[in-house]
């Protein structure tokens, strides 16, 4: 995966257990060690600052993607060198997506759900055919993907398109599902 880009959707917030830190932490290391450049939504805090020091700390590139009304707040992260500022949030998305090779969804809340699924359905409607990824950490998207089985068995989910989603408990194995996919 080396030379790849990968855009990684996460929380702005830690989560309650020390598990999403950790594993966020995993998976940038093994980035950094990859060789593969961290695409991230700018921030400084929750699972995004810790998955940016990560990869820096480990050597690698980070490219950080915020909205211009999230720079007065002080929300950037400070180590990130190359931080492209973008007028809204859906430039955000699309600037992450236009630079990425891969897209990985980690714990997170709205966003982070709402960036997954405009993964998915991109992906779904042919308007990219880039892998995308799910690291379900302490089983934090087991509901999520009973929900999307649900989906396939009331017909509203094709089992093609429920198959666009790879799932990892361990950023190694999800690694090791995306690279199948380049």
């Amino acid at each position: 995966m080396k030379g790849r880009k990968l855009a990684v959707y996460c929380g702005s917030s830690s989560g309650n257990l020390r598990c999403y830190s950790q594993e966020t932490v995993a998976l940038g290391t093994l980035m950094a060690k990859q060789g593969v450049t961290l695409v991230y939504g700018g921030a400084r805090f929750g699972l995004m600052g810790a998955l940016a020091d990560s990869v820096l700390a480990g050597g690698g590139d980070v490219i950080g993607v915020i909205p211009e009304s999230m720079m007065s707040s002080e929300v950037a992260h400070p180590s990130v060198e190359r931080l492209e500022v973008v007028a809204s949030m859906h430039e955000r998305k699309a600037r992450m997506m236009s630079l990425a090779h891969g897209l990985i969804a980690l714990p997170g809340g709205y966003g982070t759900l709402e960036e997954l699924f405009e993964a998915l359905a991109w992906s779904q409607l042919c308007l990219h055919t880039k892998p995308v990824g799910l690291l379900n950490v302490n089983h934090y998207f087991d509901g999520l993907l009973r929900f999307l089985d649900r989906s396939v068995e009331e017909g509203f989910v094709s089992i093609q398109h429920r198959r666009l989603l790879l799932e990892a408990r361990s950023p190694v194995e999800l690694f090791n599902r995306l690279s199948e996919s380049f």
